[in-house]
């Protein structure tokens, strides 16, 4: 329940009299011995509220004390109705004494609100009271009648309007009518026309021919909706009875008729009569009068003769009730065809007449050059009242450049009275005055609009004096860079502007073939990709034009600043990488801790933290001899070197920016740990490898492991099966009684090195039947044992053996004898 009170003077005589303002008053309230305060509250409760509920503290919101209302006899007075609201003297508040209907308290007048006093005595007080009631959703939409009947003709025409008894809501606001739906919809859709005076028009629209042969009966229901939450609906049958060969439709003469009738008239009064004409003949032509649809209030107070077409008053008007009525009015041919038509009925007061305002000539727009003296409106005032009560005193509002002149009786035009700037105030609300010398004096106005047309006489402005803005290269062909926006104080074509760009080049290439601007949006486009390496910032002109003719125009410089994105990676310079060779960075074994091996150096082509680097150590050989500085790219020794250390140690920098995201590049540094350069290239005789090497490393380990396999099982068989002939052939040799013969290889020259033999391959052997060893003799080259054996040696003494044996053989005494 909300409460709006408004706290006016209750204040006790102390408090009067501490104010020296009232001090006037107070003496004169003393003179006459008695005091007199008047406040006014305001509340607001929704509608049947029940008896009882609280309506508001009138204590504490006038600073009344609970012992003032009791002594003072604080009571409630209502003047000339229903009291709905009482006072509870001794809790100070005020509550619902009956149900209070919004609908039967105020119709449908918004806002509704009843008032009373509150008086008090000893002093006397009095204070007003008033409280709005919120209309709530009570009241469910009600047709007039529960069931219609129609009677429709079968050859009725596609899109023919039915119309329909609209529903009535005693509600207001969003609770009233707030839609309707037509079910089924198999012939026929719903179309709701809102009126001008916030009504719904229901008719019903045949969307599909009728075949009484097939049907000759439809029923349908009208479902209404209120707006209220929850939703409250009512509902109407429809009987619709399909005729036949009804071709012909009542027509209204006119589709609006407007009367006025005067509020003392008396019942049985005519107002006004519809007609409506049927080119059917016989039974068909005849036509009846009702009353289609029509508000509560006006279906008591008008009546329609079905015959005749005359409405007349069923009851006394009241102008301060209701000033206007509209009655829909529909005619109806015996075989179910309708027309509607419309009447409009004001109620004249009689009592009183204001002085009426008409245009009679307005030029409501007239050229900011216009010469002072241009006639504006040409205004006839006039007073249905008669004498003094019909003279018209006319002025218009000051603080203008217009001035109204008195031209014939009753006639006044409004010129303009200074030079107009539509730039300075594109229009003017006029306020035509008038007064009659009635008494009391009666008064009426009217508002007419004059606006200023335009004249191009201001050039376009850029809302900068430059535009500058940042685009990050590698941007997307077509992106929209930046939006340059000029306005103009002018109107219509006149400040209608088109965008263009200067004919300029830059780099020696056309400005269209880097940016292009919309020539309505003003936006400007890049035609391509920018490249921050190539060009960091550039420079053009937008002109804008108006359409004025001549047309005006402004140019502003457009920057456009190209941002670095980190779309290259670092290069290293140094180590330089190469494809065939091994490079080796050399650390002798007695270095120590802090040793710089080398220094990995690198930019960046990029710019800003994109071209900030960053070394670490990715990886190593041993991680824990050698450290990477992060900004320097030094490669030193964390510790010592030792002996212990291998002397191939493989290193792998990576390089890295500071971008978003971030791009790297990695170097392989060889690094030798070794005092001499033989140690050294023994050790990296693998590094000489290409990459496709090490990409089939792993395949190549494995096939030379094979290999290796391979061989060395096929050595070791070599060598046993040899050993093992050379030891039979030995056997054979030691058992034998031959003498010492020796035996020297061919070529053999002397031993004294004197032959033609080199001096590795020159030694001296001698061989004895009793000895298990041959005593062989060794020369040394180059601090170097090499062992020489000639292989011929054994087959010729086995050739001399055999040649010895065979000779013993000959000469036995068996062989001889035979």
């Amino acid at each position: 329940m909300a409460l709006l009170c408004l706290r006016c003077c209750s204040f006790s005589r102390r408090q009067i009299m501490s104010e020296i303002k009232w001090l006037s008053v107070i003496i004169l309230l003393c003179v006459y011995g008695m005091d007199f305060v008047f406040c006014q509250a305001r509340y607001s409760i929704p509608e049947e509220t029940p008896e009882g509920s609280f309506v508001g503290n009138i204590a504490n919101d006038l600073g009344i004390e609970i012992s003032r209302l009791v002594s003072g006899k604080a009571r409630v007075v209502t003047k000339g109705g229903r009291q709905y609201v009482e006072l509870s003297r001794d809790k100070g508040t005020l509550v619902v004494k009956e149900r209070i209907d919004r609908e039967e308290l105020c119709k449908q007048t918004t806002p509704c609100s009843f008032s009373f006093d509150l008086i008090m005595e000893n002093p006397i007080e009095l204070h007003r009271v008033i409280v709005e009631v919120q209309d709530i959703n009570d009241n469910a939409p009600k047709f007039p009648k529960g069931t219609v009947s129609l009677q429709i003709s079968e050859n009725t025409e596609k899109e023919t309007q039915f119309h329909l008894d609209g529903a009535v809501d005693l509600d207001v606001g969003v609770n009233g009518i707030g839609s309707y739906s037509l079910n089924p919809t198999e012939h026929f859709k719903l179309k709701i026309n809102n009126e001008a005076d916030g009504s719904k028009n229901v008719e019903m629209v045949l969307q599909r021919e009728l075949d009484r042969e097939a049907r000759d009966e439809l029923k349908l229901v009208l479902t209404a909706y209120d707006g209220g939450s929850p939703k409250k609906s009512g509902t109407m049958r429809i009987h619709i009875s399909v005729l036949d060969a009804n071709d012909n439709a009542p027509v209204c003469k006119q589709s609006v008729y407007k009367a006025e009738v005067k509020e003392n008239s008396p019942v049985g009064t005519v107002v006004n009569a519809v007609s409506a004409t049927d080119a059917d003949e016989g039974i068909n032509g005849l036509v009846s009068y009702s009353i289609a649809q029509a508000s509560v209030e006006a279906r008591n107070v008008f009546d329609i003769n079905t015959e005749t077409g005359e409405i007349t008053t069923l009851q006394g008007l009241d102008y301060e009730a209701e000033k206007s009525y509209q009655l829909n009015i529909k005619a109806t041919d015996k075989g179910g065809l309708k027309d509607t038509c419309k009447i409009s009925i004001e109620v004249i007061d009689e009592n009183d007449n204001s002085p009426s305002i008409q245009l009679m000539s307005f030029s409501n727009i007239i050229s900011e050059n216009s010469p002072i003296g241009t006639t504006v409106a040409v205004i006839n005032v006039e007073d249905a009242d008669s004498g003094k009560n019909g003279l018209v005193q006319c002025k218009i509002n000051e603080n203008i450049p217009f001035k109204i002149e008195s031209s014939l009786s009753d006639y006044y035009a409004i010129i303009t009275d200074e030079t107009l700037d539509r730039e300075n105030m594109a229009e003017y609300n006029i306020t035509i005055l008038v007064s009659d010398q009635g008494s009391p004096a009666r008064h009426n106005n009217k508002t007419i609009n004059v606006k200023i047309s335009d004249v191009n006489d201001n050039p376009p402005v850029f809302s900068s004096d430059e535009y500058k803005t940042v685009v990050i290269e590698n941007n997307s062909p077509g992106v929209a860079v930046l939006t340059v926006k000029a306005s103009d104080a002018d109107w219509g074509p006149n400040a209608r502007l088109s965008y263009f760009l200067d004919d300029n080049n830059i780099q020696g290439n056309p400005v269209s073939s880097f940016v292009s601007v919309n020539s309505d949006s003003g936006v400007i486009h890049a035609v391509k990709a920018f490249d921050y390496e190539q060009m960091k910032t550039f420079s053009f002109n937008v002109t804008a034009r108006d359409g004025g003719s001549p047309p005006l125009s402004s140019e502003v410089t457009v920057t456009i600043i190209v941002q670095d994105q980190n779309d290259n990676a670092p290069q290293v310079l140094y180590p330089v990488q190469t494809g065939g060779s091994v490079l080796a960075e050399i650390v002798p074994r007695s270095a120590d801790v802090g040793y710089l091996v080398t220094k990995v150096v690198a930019v960046d082509v990029d710019s800003g933290q994109n071209a900030w680097l960053s070394y670490k150590l990715h990886k190593t050989t041993d991680r824990a001899l050698f450290e990477v500085g992060a900004q320097n790219g030094e490669i030193r020794t964390v510790r010592q070197v030792t002996d212990k250390d291998a002397v191939k140690q493989k290193l792998t920098v990576l390089v890295e920016d500071n971008g978003q995201p971030s791009r790297s590049a990695v170097v392989n540094i060889n690094v030798a740990v070794a005092d001499t350069f033989p140690e050294v290239l023994s050790e990296f005789t693998d590094f000489t490898h290409n990459k496709q090497y090490n990409d089939d490393l792993t395949f190549y380990l494995v096939l030379a492991l094979a290999a290796v396999s391979f061989l060395f099982i096929t050595t070791v068989v070599v060598i046993i099966s040899v050993k093992i002939y050379r030891w039979r052939q030995s056997r054979i040799f030691y058992q034998s009684n031959l003498p010492v013969i020796p035996y020297y290889p061919p070529g053999y020259a002397d031993t004294g090195v004197t032959g033609t033999l080199p001096h590795m391959y020159n030694y001296d052997a001698c061989m004895t039947t009793d000895s298990r060893k041959s005593d062989c003799k060794y020369s040394t080259l180059g601090g170097q044992s090499v062992l020489v054996v000639d292989s011929s040696f054994t087959e010729t003494m086995q050739r001399a053996m055999r040649e010895k044996q065979f000779q013993q053989e000959l000469e036995s005494p068996e062989v001889v004898r035979k």
